[in-house]
């Protein structure tokens, strides 16, 4: 039977191998928003691994819309440089497409790291003021400062800016990061925007700012490349961002040229209440793939086992499946993904003397012990 996993797919002009993409991972590990030699192994080894996309963490458009001090950025010459020099290397020796999520942080921005305990940061660590929609903040944490008009506008050229540079390093594919609790995601949820103007109150005003982000970042981003945006289906908390709106959003951005949805939820109220399951974000995404009639990624608890992985696409749930901690626990996870479901994937070319199928002629003499 030949594999769904890792049958080919087409979207605009890019042509990935097989539907396994490594989910984009904050690393907390950047120097002033620069990529450094952390990233160099830690994307470097993942582009070998044999999934059709390796994502880059989310890479924020300014330094003051970071998570974190030690978060990713991509609004200078100095974090340009830095990232290419990760992405040649990718391209260099792996095998894997390359893109990236491009972000803003929002009310949840001026925090520690989570090995430091994730805490708001005081103003001896240097904190700075955080943005929303509103001044309604995120848990205990300081309340933000509502946005402008003027500020809104800036920070859409904040992003077409972010865009241009991942086009000048060589990305194949970007996503601009709607979920999370994030900037984008704070717009579209009742919880954290309480506007009165024309971006705040009905679905169609929360989502007019996300939707000229989008807007912008399309028109930058060659028309042959593939853009998307991460979606939380629903905030889990009654009142929140739910799935019809996700639907609803998914056919906007569709009319605008996006080219996929990577499905998860959450992340924007502490009073959440997730039913954690192998595959629990797998029917949001099938929703919005039926009904907007849209290519969608799977993400959560889905890497434990292949089998679960082929299901997901062969079944017409969604044209991809993300994994992120399998793929730092077993970044050959989609080698022996290939192996158990029989199929075939690349192997990045220093490698290929490990592909199972060659070892009895590399070693004529090898035998299995009994």
């Amino acid at each position: 039977m030949t594999s769904k996993l890792f049958s080919p797919i087409t979207l605009r002009e890019l042509t990935l191998s097989n539907r396994i993409v490594v989910s984009p991972m904050c690393q907390y590990n950047s120097n002033e928003g620069s990529a450094n030699d952390w990233h160099l192994a830690h994307l470097g080894g993942l582009s070998m691994g044999a999934a059709g996309l390796v994502m880059v963490e989310m890479t924020n458009v300014a330094l003051d819309g970071r998570i974190s001090p030690r978060c990713a950025t991509l609004c200078s010459d100095e974090n340009e440089a830095a990232l290419k020099r990760v992405v040649d290397f990718c391209r260099t020796y792996g095998v894997a497409k390359m893109g990236i999520q491009i972000g803003h942080a929002g009310r949840k921005g001026s925090q520690q790291p989570p090995a430091l305990g994730g805490k708001a940061l005081t103003a001896e660590e240097g904190a700075w003021e955080t943005v929303g929609p509103s001044a309604i903040p995120f848990g205990d944490f300081p309340a933000p400062r509502a946005l402008t008009r003027a500020e809104m506008l800036d920070l859409i050229e904040a992003h077409r800016q972010a865009v241009a540079r991942a086009e000048r390093i060589g990305f194949d594919l970007i996503e601009m990061h709607g979920g999370h609790g994030y900037l984008i995601h704070q717009f579209l949820s009742p919880l954290a925007n309480q506007r009165t103007d024309e971006f705040g109150g009905s679905l169609e005003n929360r989502m007019r700012f996300p939707l000229e982000v989008f807007k912008a970042m399309r028109a930058e981003w060659p028309a042959h490349k593939p853009m998307g945006i991460r979606v939380s289906a629903t905030d889990w908390v009654e009142g929140g961002f739910n799935p019809d709106e996700a639907v609803e959003f998914a056919k906007a951005l569709k009319a605008l040229g996006c080219d996929f949805i990577d499905v998860t939820t959450g992340g924007l109220d502490h009073r959440q209440q997730i039913p954690l399951a192998a595959g629990y974000q797998v029917p949001f995404g099938e929703r919005i793939r039926k009904e907007a009639d849209i290519p969608t990624m799977s993400v959560g608890l889905i890497g434990g086992s292949a089998q679960q992985a082929e299901e997901i696409v062969a079944s017409g749930k969604a044209d991809f499946v993300m994994i992120g901690r399998d793929a730092l626990y077993d970044p050959r996870w989609a080698w022996h993904a290939a192996e158990e479901l029989g199929a075939t994937t690349d192997y990045a070319p220093k490698y290929g003397m490990a592909r199972p199928a060659l070892r009895p002629q590399l070693y004529p003499n090898h035998r299995a012990p009994a």
